[in-house]
């Protein structure tokens, strides 16, 4: 499912127009964003959390030629499934 998708979707199970799924969407993917931005977590009780993680600077190796190569120290976002969520797909 793609972005479109989950829009008619959304539409389609709410009884609203696409226009007001998609800024329902837009806001939700925002406000995620933002809060992990800001180092939060978010959390969405069955369907699981979003948190960010560090992940420290390392080397790695470049597979063309082998040389050692730095890689910088970055911070990830983490998704973990919550109960409802993997009973749903098991």
């Amino acid at each position: 499912m793609n972005k479109s998708e989950l829009i008619d979707a959304i539409a389609a199970d709410a009884g609203i127009t696409k226009a007001a799924a998609k800024l329902a969407l837009e806001s939700f993917l925002g406000n995620v964003g933002a809060t992990l931005k800001k180092g939060g977590r978010v959390s969405l009780v069955g369907f699981g959390s979003w948190s960010v993680s560090s992940r420290a600077a390392r080397d790695g190796r470049n597979p063309q030629t082998g040389k050692t190569i730095k890689i910088a120290a970055k911070n990830v976002v983490k998704f973990k499934a919550g109960a409802e969520l993997e009973g749903a797909v098991n």
